[in-house]
């Protein structure tokens, strides 16, 4: 059995459509979406409404931690457009290339910057999306668990710490833990392009030490000082950020 995974996407529809390539099935632990390229300041919803001397701006006060300063500079550009309606209009036009592009079958969850509420409107039949849920794939039991914890960030699927445990706890025994955070563990969640360290899950770190998966698959980190690590039975790996890499990680079994 062969299992492509992918995370990251953040809008390369290009390579998603050729993701699959090769595998029984592909798996996406969501943020489809690009609201912003921090290596090409001129991609994404932001810049496309802004333009990219505004977008290099907001990334370098985000990098420099200064998000304070981040947001009073969106408030000030958004303000007079209704920053819902022209969101939803451009998330729209990524996601109905985006899942176009998914083969079948694609099991999928979401990311801290997706926008559940709309993905029913384009999953096509092969494409299950579980969040708190879990499926056979191959004969191994996989657990997905969707979005990520509050940040100062403030993205769009950002959920409560007891919100997101309770959907990790629903999972039960797995052999597969599938989530776009990582657990919390220091060397899995610091990224060392944007210099700060990404919230991490306790929750799946629990899950981890009770469940014992054999696997943990995230991504949410760019670019992490550490892609792989084993805890007790369970190898955790970061699938890559596949906007930049283009190339899906492979389980085989």
């Amino acid at each position: 059995m062969r299992v492509h995974v992918v995370s990251d996407v953040h809008g390369n529809s290009e390579d998603l459509a050729t993701a699959g390539d090769g595998a029984d099935a592909l798996v996406c632990l969501g943020d489809l979406i690009l609201f912003l390229d921090y290596a090409d300041h001129s991609r994404g919803i932001f810049p496309d409404l802004f333009g990219a001397e505004n977008a290099t701006r907001l990334v370098e006060l985000r990098t420099a931690r200064r998000f304070a300063e981040a947001r009073e500079l969106s408030a000030r550009l958004w303000a007079g457009l209704d920053r819902r309606a022209a969101t939803e209009e451009a998330v729209r036009r990524q996601y109905a290339e985006l899942f176009a592009a998914f083969p079948s079958p694609t099991y999928a969850t979401y990311g801290n910057v997706d926008m559940p509420p709309l993905w029913p409107e384009y999953a096509h039949p092969g494409t299950t999306v579980l969040d708190g849920e879990t499926t056979e794939i191959g004969g191994l039991r996989f657990g997905f668990v969707g979005g990520g914890l509050p940040s100062p960030m403030r993205t769009p699927y950002e959920i409560p710490e007891e919100t997101y445990a309770a959907k990790v706890a629903a999972l039960g025994e797995i052999d597969v833990l599938c989530s776009h955070i990582p657990p919390a563990v220091p060397e899995l969640c610091y990224d060392t392009v944007a210099r700060r360290f990404e919230r991490g899950s306790t929750a799946l770190l629990e899950a981890i030490r009770q469940a014992r998966p054999r696997y943990h698959l995230f991504g949410h980190v760019h670019q992490p000082l550490q892609r792989r690590m084993r805890l007790g039975r369970t190898e955790c790996v970061n699938v890559g950020h596949f906007n930049h890499t283009g190339t899906p990680w492979v389980l085989e079994w």
